[in-house]
């Protein structure tokens, strides 16, 4: 299906995506880990490699959250049907950054989550269970205050 915007059109539309407080994603996540009563964590550390969406500093567990489309989710497949080359070439640069951003900070001593958009969308409560499990197996890093 051809685009029905304007290459300037769509620039505008795209770039207007915002990397760090998406209503749909992290705000979702947000809540409900406020509801679950789970405290400690900060909003995108920039201190933190990679800047997590959500970092539990004491526990050393970074959570990120990769929206579907600029993460190139298999499940979702939503890509763009014109200028293909250059989305598929960002979007492929995008994940070689989510692989180095994950083993830089595994290298450091830290856990890592990685949820897909549809995640926290659709099953909300296996998100904060899987952050839940994270956070009891691992002892607080004293060092951190």
């Amino acid at each position: 299906m051809a685009d029905t915007f304007s290459k300037q059109k769509r620039s505008q539309i795209m770039s207007a995506n915002r990397s760090s407080g998406n209503k749909s994603t992290e705000w979702r996540l947000r809540a409900r880990l406020v509801n679950a009563g789970l405290s400690g964590w900060r909003v995108n550390v920039r201190e933190i490699f990679g800047c997590p969406d959500f970092a539990f500093i004491r526990e050393r567990v970074a959570v990120f959250v990769d929206g579907c489309f600029w993460h190139g989710c298999k499940r979702c497949r939503n890509r763009p049907a014109t200028n293909r080359k250059f989305w598929v070439t960002k979007i492929e640069r995008n994940k070689r950054r989510d692989k180095t951003v994950t083993r830089k900070l595994r290298k450091d001593g830290w856990a890592v989550i990685r949820f897909w958009e549809h995640q926290v969308r659709d099953i909300p409560l296996a998100c904060i269970d899987k952050i839940q499990k994270k956070l009891i197996s691992r002892p607080p890093n004293r060092k951190t205050h």
